[in-house]
């Protein structure tokens, strides 16, 4: 027999339980570009459910709703109310802000919400759950092959990156340095923050053949081609670029353990003694107990790839101690996400 405490509540429980609600229904306002649509008028929810394209029936509810969850704002009550976007979907889901972090939610919402579905599956196989289980080429396989698809997903990744990378170009003490190679950089977004906020510093991004021009394209639009350059390569059969700090962002949880061996390696061979290897990731806690994020990001790399994982700092520590780091540290950026670093 359970001896019922009148002062538990079973709030928390319920809205675990319930969150795919809001999270469809922020993710469907992406989709239909809600805030993007609205962006700085204020419509009628008449007016805004005809360029959205709603039945009359879902209008009021749907709104409202984002209402409620704060994303959007409403000016008055009733048919005649006009809604307006609250100031987080202005900055962050309107595609024309540059802040937004719409294109991560876009991928949320067209892949993972039903590969998620299949989680039960994952846990039991230890196998992904992606396009690849329904005999499709893996979403990465597949970017590659296309130019215009392979920017516009590096360009949804950005969004969610910038904020980390800010925090990172602000917080490390670069003053020691002269370059920077960021590993699997994209389109060069951690070298453009580093160079923006850093003089002194040369950076190049590295990664794959067909990113460089998108790289080479984001940082002349920066203004930084003087001191950023982009380099092609693939980081598993050939040598890492000599650097002085050698950066990693959301790369190694991309990974099993023998390829973040392999790649924490290359770094230790490019590295000077003194020099810095950083990772940037949702970092677990070591006790893992706190990092929500941090833990179902590493359950999402499971449904991905299978194999690859999230890790704490106690992780990274003792993987670059065994090649021959001497000194770590942790660096906190941004809400789940933290920098580990290991000196050289």
């Amino acid at each position: 027999m359970h001896s019922a405490s009148p002062h538990l509540d079973p709030g928390p429980i319920l809205q675990t339980a319930f969150a795919f609600w809001s999270s469809k229904v922020l993710l469907t306002a992406v989709e239909f570009g809600v805030f993007t649509k609205l962006g700085n008028r204020k419509l009628t929810g008449a007016e805004l459910g005809a360029e959205v394209g709603l039945h009359p029936r879902a209008i009021g509810d749907f709104f409202d709703a984002l209402v409620a969850m704060k994303f959007l704002d409403r000016e008055g009550d009733g048919p005649e109310a006009q809604y307006c976007n609250a100031p987080p979907g202005a900055l962050y889901l309107d595609s024309s802000s540059p802040r937004y972090i719409g294109g991560i939610l876009v991928m949320l919402n067209e892949r993972l919400f039903k590969f998620w579905h299949d989680l039960p599956e994952a846990l039991r196989t230890g196998r992904p759950q992606n396009e690849a289980k329904h005999g499709q080429k893996g979403v990465f396989e597949e970017l590659y092959e296309e130019l215009p698809r392979l920017e516009q997903f590096m360009g949804a990744m950005t969004g969610l990156s910038r904020i980390n990378f800010e925090a990172f170009a602000a917080k490390f003490d670069f003053s020691p340095y002269k370059r920077l190679c960021d590993i699997g950089g994209a389109t060069g977004l951690l070298c453009i923050e580093v160079a923006r906020k850093h003089s002194h510093l040369q950076c190049v991004s590295f990664d794959l053949p067909p990113v460089e021009p998108i790289a080479r394209k984001h940082i002349a639009a920066a203004g930084l081609s003087n001191r950023v350059s982009a380099a092609a390569g693939d980081f598993f059969k050939e040598p890492l670029p000599k650097a002085d700090v050698i950066t990693m962002g959301m790369i190694l949880h991309d990974w099993n353990l023998e390829k973040k061996m392999h790649l924490i390696r290359s770094a230790y061979d490019a590295l000077p003694p003194g020099g810095a290897l950083v990772a940037i990731e949702a970092l677990i806690d070591d006790a893992r107990r706190e990092n929500v994020f941090g833990l179902l990001m590493s359950l999402n790399m499971l449904i991905e790839f299978g194999d690859a994982f999230d890790y704490s700092g106690a992780d990274f520590r003792q993987w670059c101690g065994e090649v021959g780091f001497k000194r770590f540290d942790v660096i906190h950026l941004a809400g789940a996400s933290s920098a580990a670093i290991a000196y050289k």
